[in-house]
């Protein structure tokens, strides 16, 4: 018996019946005075419960039995007056447990009968189609004795006969083929891609390469052009230079022919004096060592075949730059050569026993060089002496020095100048 003040948080219900009230008085969280002898008071939980709901080997519309675990989650709804009071009246005194215990049975009653109206693709694919169904149908069963229906979804799904595995065996091998299928699909795809960035590349390169070609082709063209106006160039100044320089070189030799007229008189005195130096030179020459002579006479050959080549070489690139200017540059010469020819007859006719002395002094050197020549290139020489007269050495440059003392004889019997005299008739007249 309870008299005073009743209060109750605001997860709890009380109901007062008795005296003064006609029907039951309701309240959601509060206080109340209760009049102990002639009311009661008893109170309600607005507690949430959750619920396993479990529901074993239940057979779909296939006949596949599997078994669903769903969690639901369910209060007494104390906000509406009407659903707490129908939820006192059925529940009223009774403990959570059974509470609980009313709510599974009606939710699994509920899940299993969904369950058989569903194939299990249905139910394992779309788990959300079939948990709304069980939410539908329990709420409106559980909304008639005053609970809500909080929430409800699928824990587990099982199946003792393999039929999930199987469905996801298919569809791992679905997928995996699929994938590779993809993966085939993107490779050919990428190959593709590849092989026609490589074209564009390739025609890319190949107009880089047909514009360099072009345009080298084109450079090369006017280089052409530029080199044969510059060659052209060169040789006209090449021409006039030439040109330039046979007229030089006659007046040259013009003025140059009278002084050596002048000058040959005092040459063959310095002529004569060249020809002991060459006989003292010639048998100094004779007495340095073979081997000396043999690697002297090597070099010159050696300097004189370069020199050679270097002068057929210069000639060919003189003769391959210059063309026709250097035609033009010999007819010219030939005439200025011809002119001094001329000139030149001319001052021998005045000067005639001159002029021939000159030209006989210019190849005697030459003549004494051949008369030498043979014991330059002799290796050996084997020499018998008798006991009498020069020997060695001595005796070679002798008959050597002899040869060239008898030159003036054979020049006088083949051209009628006598040499002796005429260089006595210049001492006589200086």
């Amino acid at each position: 018996m309870t008299f005073g003040y009743v209060t109750c948080g605001p997860n709890e219900a009380m109901v007062v019946y008795g005296c003064c009230y006609r029907r039951p008085r309701l309240i959601h969280g509060g206080k109340v005075f209760v009049f102990g002898p002639f009311q009661a008071i008893q109170k309600i939980s607005l507690n949430i419960m959750t619920l396993i709901v479990d529901s074993p080997k239940v057979y779909t519309s296939q006949g596949v039995p599997i078994s669903v675990t769903g969690i639901a989650q369910i209060k007494i709804q104390g906000q509406n007056k009407e659903m707490l009071a129908t939820a006192c009246e059925l529940f009223l005194g009774k403990s959570n447990y059974e509470i609980r215990h009313i709510a599974l049975a009606t939710m699994e009653g509920h899940q299993r009968a969904i369950m058989g109206t569903m194939t299990v693709e249905e139910i394992y694919k779309d788990r959300k189609k079939f948990s709304q169904q069980v939410f539908g149908v329990a709420s409106s069963d559980l909304v008639n004795m005053g609970i809500t229906v909080v929430s409800y979804t699928i824990k587990d799904i099982q199946d003792d006969q393999g039929y999930l595995e199987a469905l996801g065996m298919k569809r791992t091998a679905q997928v995996k083929r699929d994938a590779r299928i993809g993966e085939a699909e993107a490779r050919a795809d990428a190959a593709i891609k590849v092989a026609l960035a490589e074209e564009k590349r390739m025609q890319s390169v190949l107009a880089n390469q047909e514009k360099i070609a072009e345009a080298e082709r084109n450079f090369e063209l006017k280089k052409a052009a530029y080199d044969i106006e510059v060659k052209t160039k060169e040789a006209e100044a090449n021409l006039a230079y030439d040109l330039q320089v046979a007229k030089t070189q006659q007046l040259i030799r013009e003025e140059n022919m009278e002084i050596e007229v002048i000058e040959r008189s005092k040459q063959i005195e310095i002529q004569k004096q060249e020809e002991i130096r060459r006989g003292k030179e010639l048998e100094a020459t004779v007495h340095k060592p073979a081997a000396a002579e043999k690697y002297k006479m090597e070099k010159l050959a050696e300097a004189q075949r370069k020199s050679r080549i270097l002068e057929a070489e210069a000639e060919a690139e003189a003769i391959r730059l210059k063309g026709e200017a250097d035609a033009f540059a010999i007819e010219v010469k030939a005439k200025a050569e011809a002119e001094q020819m001329a000139k030149k007859a001319e001052a021998w006719k005045e000067y005639r026993e001159a002029a021939m002395v000159d030209m006989i002094l210019d190849v005697l050197p030459s003549v004494a060089a051949e008369i030498a020549a043979p014991l330059s290139e002799t290796k050996r020489i084997t020499m018998v002496s008798t006991g009498s007269g020069d020997v060695g050495a001595y005796k070679l440059t002798n008959e050597v020095l002899d040869i060239v003392s008898k030159m003036p004889q054979v020049i006088t019997s083949l051209t009628g100048v006598d040499i002796t005299n005429f260089s006595r008739r210049n001492h006589s007249a200086s």
